[in-house]
Parts: C-alpha cells; structure tokens; sequence
C-alpha cells in the first residue's frame, strides 16, 4: 500500500520528506525493535517512553514513514510524518488496512469478562468445529489454526498488539478458517488493540475487581470491556452477572444465560458434578437437551452455555453442540488434571483473583476426601496489589493448608508480596501457611506433604510460559513442574 493511500485510510495528515514522497509501505509497528524496511512506525506517547525519541533509529532501520499525534517541540521527523488523532487507534486501522482486512473474510467471536474467557473461548472455538466450521482460535494459551496447530506468542499478555491480531487473523484466513474466536481483555479493549476487528458476537463471561492498577476503577474497568458488546451486532450476556443490566440493549441483538437458575434464553438445570465431570440439563432456544462436560468445577456449566448460545448464532445445531461439549478435552492450564499412580490428585489452574481462587477451591473441596493443599502467589509490579492480602484470606479459610510464593514478581520486591498475603490470612485468624519464596519448592512440598486422596492445586500460572523475576525471565511449565513433583516425591 502506497503511503498516500494509507494517509487516506487513516484520516491523517501527511508531511512529506526527502525525495521519496509516497513509499510503499508493506507494515506497520509501534516498537522500535520490530521495524522492518518498509515499516511505518506509530510513535505512542506512553507513560515512560515517547516513541519520537526512537525516529533516528527507525530509519536507519528501512522505516518509511512515522505515524503520531503530532511532533514534540523542537523534533523533527526524518521520514514522511502521519499526524492523527490517536496513535493507538491509528496503529490498529494501519495494520487492519495492510493485513488486507482480515476478519471481514471469518465469522468472529470476541470473548470478555474477569474470569472464565479463555475455558470459554476453547469451548466456542471446539463447538464450532463440532459443528463443521474450520475455525481459529487467539488466547491467553496462544493462537490455534483450523487444523489445530498450536502456537504461542513471546509477548507475556492475554491478547497480542493489534498487528500481531490482524496477521494472525490474516494466517487463519489463508489457512481456509471459516470463524475465529478471539480473547478480548480489558487491555487489548483499552488500548485499541483489536479495534478494526470485524466482530460478529461478542461474549460476556462476568466482571470482578481486576487490573485496576490500569482502569483506576472498577467502572472504568467495566467500561472498557463493554467496548467489546458496543461494537459487535449480537451479544451473549451472563444475567446471573449484577454488571450485566448496564449491557442489555446495547448490542443491536442479544441473547441471555443462566446457570443459577434465573430466566435466560439459554438455561442450566438438574446439574450435578460427578467423577466424570459435569452433567446438565440444558433449556434453550433449539429446544432442550442433556449435555456432558467432562471438566472439573460446576462453574463451567456457564462457560459452556455462553459458548453454546455463540456457537448456535453462528449456525451450530444442538446435536453438535452436545456431541461438542461431550468430546471437549479441556484447556491447558486450567483445572488441568496431572496424572499421578499414587491417588493424589494434582490440579493446575490460572486461578489468580480472590473469586477465581475461591470458586476454584470450593469446587476441588465437594470432592476432595483427604485435604485440600493450594500453592498461589500474586504478580508483582503496579499490578493490582490491592488483591494480594484477600488472596492470603481465601487460601488459608478454604485450603487446610497454604504455601505463599513467586509469581511473577517483576520489580516488587517477593518479600513485600509474601508478606501481604501472609497478613490476609493472619488478620483473619488463620495459621495455615507457609512461605517459599522459589515455586518449584514450594509445588514439590505440597506435593511431597499430599497423601492419596488429598488434592494439590497450583494456582496463578496455568498456561503462562515463562516466569517472571525481578532481574530474569526463565521458561516454565507448571504442568511439567508437578509432574517432575509427582515423580520424585
């Protein structure tokens, strides 16, 4: 794409510079280090950095032009100039543009909510296919193609930068996908990064005091995921969610879900958690049917009837949406069962909010006949450290015992954090735990203390690759960690 036919689709104002007044531009990027020749670079404006102060670099790195909100005093660009509006937003529409438009080509389901986004992303993505449409998948876990090839970015966030969304979007139209079911996180909402993605559904798990060290407040935060809803023409929507009344009208169409028992379109009866996993009758607009979840925790009898009413808008009948469900193998990471010889039982979730870690042990409890170990830690950095103390309280009320430790610390101080988890359970009177700062000890002494028909939970990590510590990133598989675990001990 030339460059004047870019400045066009962007609405911005173009400087020309040198004698190269209209270049070819073959992508766009707003890191530094990921200019190609050819590139147009975005320079946000953000908290520690501008990108201005990059543009000397750039072009010597074969950027062809600059994209920005204006040039800082005194500055000059050395490469054609872009002055729009809001660089983020610029960023996304330049790589939609450039990628050639991708999701206009796939049926697309954006997924939001605090907890319960990706076991349900899974679920519509294996739906779907169910249901005969070749479909990709973009989450926390990585990004699927159609023929269920796996892949994982190196990026540590639930959802990529809107040029890595749109050539991936591009990768699953080429592979011959029919749909795609994309994680949209509050961040990825916030900051433009799936802005331009042609939605068809939108997804709406449940909203719970997260990330607030970025929204500032949990209404900003519930506004920032409600961009999903506004900018899809149907959504699914969790009435059994108080934030939901603030969403109903907004999509042109809507259809709702209940698992506790309240008037939905799409509804859960007669559910029962058996060894087997999850068993429930399900009432809904194709009529009414049994399904069998072969996933721990009755939670998910909501992820499924949210994946259920998407995948059905989309054309999926209820036979397949049953033999779906039936067949479904779960998600990396989350309630994740590690098999061991010896009757314990290892379980590997992403639980990592006071609610997710509650509802994560109150389900392992009902059927745990010895005791109930739980490792967890609390991310370092700005991010949210308000959770760390309730997170303390809810391991220690609801495990018979608690081991505090590393989850990706980043720049704060371990100690810091492993003492405020340590004062959650104190001030509410529970003894119940015990420290250890590196987590591949603290996971082989839980597993070392389980005897037969106790359960181990490792909370916090799930699926993530890497772990973060204040001066180094290692790789990690928490999955792998329990199972060395299991073997020695």
């Amino acid at each position: 794409m030339r460059l004047a036919e870019l400045a066009d689709h962007l609405h911005a104002h173009l400087t020309p510079v040198g004698p190269e007044l209209n270049p070819e531009v073959t992508g766009v990027t707003h890191n530094a280090d990921w200019v190609q020749p050819g590139s147009a670079f975005v320079a946000i404006r953000g908290a520690r950095f501008d990108g201005h102060s990059f543009l000397e670099r750039v072009a010597q790195a074969g950027a062809v032009a600059v994209i920005g909100e204006g040039l800082p005093d005194g500055v000059t660009s050395p490469l054609p100039y872009l002055r729009v509006t809001s660089a983020r937003a610029a960023l996304a529409d330049a790589a939609a543009a450039l990628a050639g438009h991708p999701s206009r080509d796939l049926r697309v389901v954006g997924v939001t909510g605090t907890d319960g986004k990706t076991t349900t992303s899974w679920l519509a993505r294996h739906l779907l296919r169910a249901a005969g449409q070749r479909t990709g998948l973009l989450s926390t876990v990585g990004y699927e193609l159609p023929d269920g090839t796996l892949r994982h970015f190196p990026a540590h966030f639930t959802t990529p930068e809107a040029p890595q969304v749109q050539a991936t979007l591009a990768e699953m139209v080429a592979a011959g996908a029919d749909a795609a079911v994309l994680e949209a996180s509050s961040h990825a909402l916030a900051l433009e990064r799936v802005r331009s993605v042609a939605w068809d559904v939108a997804v709406w798990t449940h909203l719970s005091s997260e990330h607030l060290d970025f929204h500032g407040t949990l209404e900003n935060y519930f506004a920032d995921k409600r961009r999903l809803v506004e900018a899809a023409p149907f959504a699914v929507l969790n009435v059994d969610d108080p934030w939901t009344a603030g969403l109903r009208g907004v999509a042109p169409a809507e259809t709702t879900y209940s698992a506790e028992g309240q008037h939905a379109d799409w509804r859960a009866t007669d559910i029962e958690e058996r060894s087997t996993g999850l068993h429930f009758h399900v009432i809904s607009p194709l009529g009414e049917f049994d399904a069998h979840l072969p996933m721990i925790g009755r939670f998910n009898v909501a992820n499924a009837l949210a994946a259920m009413a998407a995948a059905a808008h989309l054309g999926a009948d209820w036979e397949a949406l049953a033999a779906g469900l039936a067949s479904f193998r779960g998600v990396p990471g989350r309630m994740e069962l590690v098999p061991d010889t010896r009757g314990r039982r290892v379980v590997v979730d992403f639980a990592h909010t006071p609610p997710s870690l509650e509802k994560a042990l109150g389900t392992l409890r009902t059927t745990t006949a010895g005791r109930l170990i739980v490792v967890l830690g609390s991310a370092g950095g700005p991010r949210d450290p308000g959770k760390r103390a309730p997170l303390g309280e809810v391991a220690t009320r609801l495990a018979d015992h608690a081991i505090f430790t590393e989850e990706d610390c980043r720049d704060t101080p371990l100690d810091d954090i492993l003492r405020e988890m340590e004062r959650g359970a104190q001030e509410a009177g529970h003894t119940n735990f015990q420290s250890m700062p590196d987590r591949r000890d603290a996971i082989r002494t839980a597993i070392a203390l389980a005897q037969p028909g106790d359960t181990v939970l490792l909370a916090g990590k799930g699926p993530e690759d890497t772990l973060e510590r204040a001066h180094e990133t290692i790789p990690w598989n928490e999955t792998q960690e329990a199972a060395d675990a299991l073997h020695l001990s």
